[in-house]
């Protein structure tokens, strides 16, 4: 006696929005791993799943992608960043708190960090990071000058100009120190965020009593 045929199960279809995040996270493997250079829409559909016609659907090019990828990411660090910042906590405290909650990301999103900071000659990399560095500055310049205790009866513009360049230095010098970490994994967060602050608030407090 002839049985049915089994039915295939239907694939679930996925609506604009999580299509688009779904080629995103394929897209994050792909590019994390080879590069933007070295990456293809091709490689991308393959990892997805799905045509490249679809990609074009969401994405009219690869550097579109590529784009929105880092678009992604980058809002994802300033939403914490922000999250740390928008408390009542003293400003050193504050500090700390975004120091880690950077290293934190960088430690937890690997593929991610890896796509931000691998391709820095990359027009559109840079462009991304230099926002990303230049809010970071503003937001650790901010902490700084909030902070009554780095408040000097001297010359303000001079200690302005301090806790603006030593905000550029700890931004970059954070950042750098992320992609060091990337070959030292055995080191522990909270270590790091100790010599973070070692360099960055008792450096800015010795440059207050100099003046």
């Amino acid at each position: 006696m002839a049985t049915a045929p089994k039915s295939q199960p239907t694939r679930k279809r996925l609506s604009a929005e999580d299509r688009r995040a779904a080629i995103l996270d394929a897209a994050l493997e792909v590019f994390s791993r080879r590069g933007y250079n070295g990456s293809s829409i091709d490689e991308i559909a393959g990892a997805a799943g799905i045509s490249k016609a679809l990609i074009y659907e969401h994405f009219p090019s690869k550097r579109e992608l590529h784009v929105s990828l880092l678009e992604r990411h980058t809002q994802d660090i300033f939403m914490r960043l922000a999250q740390t910042a928008d408390t009542k906590d003293p400003g050193e405290v504050r500090l700390r708190n975004g120091v880690n909650a950077f290293l934190e990301w960088a430690e937890t999103h690997r593929d991610a960090f890896r796509l931000l900071f691998r391709d820095t000659f990359e027009p559109e990399v840079a462009g991304v990071l230099d926002r990303l560095q230049n809010q970071a500055t503003g937001a650790i310049a901010a902490l700084m000058a909030s902070e009554p205790a780095l408040r000097s009866g001297g010359n303000d513009a001079e200690m302005a100009l301090a806790i603006e360049a030593m905000a550029q230095q700890l931004s970059g010098g954070v950042q750098s120190l992320a992609i060091w970490w990337q070959a030292h994994p055995d080191i522990e967060r909270a270590w790091l965020v100790d010599r973070v602050m070692d360099y960055a608030w008792v450096g800015l407090k010795r440059v207050r009593n100099a003046m």
